[in-house]
């Protein structure tokens, strides 16, 4: 989760939620891969997307996170970004209640670290590739918070370890600029260590007051990423291989709530707002048609 912000796109959406808990929405399990004829550089074939998800999570329940969906990425390591936390499988930090998912940070030591949070993946339940993901949320604020909805690759990272496997950031905020949302993608040639990641931002003042849409559609021809449905990023496959563009094989989902680090805690971390959270009222997961 290593990033920093290259051009800036500033669009003022909506002050109140546009998403919505529809309860009929049902899915689990692996997803099918949907390899799709291509030529170098593809070309946009109009792809569409089902309109029942393949893997979709209401969050309909109250306790743990549901096993047959979601595990966990777990420890104290700084991941890479000289992070805070502790990430954990509790309760405490990842608990359902009353439809929403929520991914709680507190101030409490926690092996070996001062902050215990917890980071959710799909992988194994949930892989996929090309696709639409939409995640209904309400992120946090404050000095240190640093949530995130991303994808990784699944598997063995084909073309070598990060970056050169890609990431997808579909949504990522820091909680000193709260309302300046992030959409990334980060590859061998673009990447914040060379300072040519792909990134778009926009502004939405009520990001941590009301839940947001934060959407991809992954085709074998573009990165699209929507807030609202409003199309905010785009990243056109140039068919000059895998350093541009690794994002042909399948991925999987993250959703964490980091504390400090590398860009969360450029700042400092405000110990006065714990505990903090980022809710979910849905995810969900569409396979790609013609």
């Amino acid at each position: 989760m290593k990033k920093l912000i290259q051009g800036f796109i500033l669009y003022t959406l909506l002050m109140g939620a546009s998403c919505s808990k529809k309860s009929d929405a049902t899915g689990t399990g692996n997803l099918p891969p949907y390899v799709p004829p291509t030529s170098h550089p593809p070309v946009d074939s109009g792809w569409a997307f089902e309109s029942t998800p393949v893997f979709s999570e209401e969050f309909n329940y109250t306790g743990l996170p549901d096993p047959n969906k979601w595990g966990y990425d777990l420890g104290g390591t700084g991941w890479g970004n000289h992070e805070l936390e502790n990430y954990t499988n509790s309760i405490n930090n990842a608990s359902v209640a009353n439809g929403v998912l929520s991914i709680k940070a507190i101030n409490e030591s926690s092996g070996g670290m001062n902050y215990s949070s917890a980071r959710l993946l799909s992988k194994g339940t949930g892989d996929f590739l090309y696709g639409r993901v939409e995640v209904c949320a309400k992120l946090p604020t404050g000095k240190g918070a640093w949530p995130a909805i991303w994808m990784l690759p699944s598997g063995t990272w084909a073309y070598g370890n990060w970056p050169a496997s890609g990431e997808i950031d579909i949504m990522e905020q820091v909680g000193f600029d709260p309302f300046n949302i992030h959409f990334s993608a980060h590859t061998k040639a673009f990447n914040w260590v060379l300072n040519t990641q792909k990134t778009s931002i926009v502004n939405i003042p009520s990001a941590t007051s009301a839940f947001h849409k934060y959407r991809l559609d992954w085709t074998p021809y573009a990165l699209r990423g929507y807030y609202d449905d409003v199309l905010i990023f785009t990243f056109v496959n140039d068919g000059n291989g895998f350093q541009d563009w690794p994002f042909d094989k399948p991925f999987h989902l993250l959703l964490n709530l980091a504390i400090g680090g590398d860009w969360g805690g450029q700042q400092g971390v405000d110990n006065s707002i714990f505990p903090i959270s980022m809710d979910v009222d849905y995810v969900r997961i569409y396979k790609i048609i013609r």
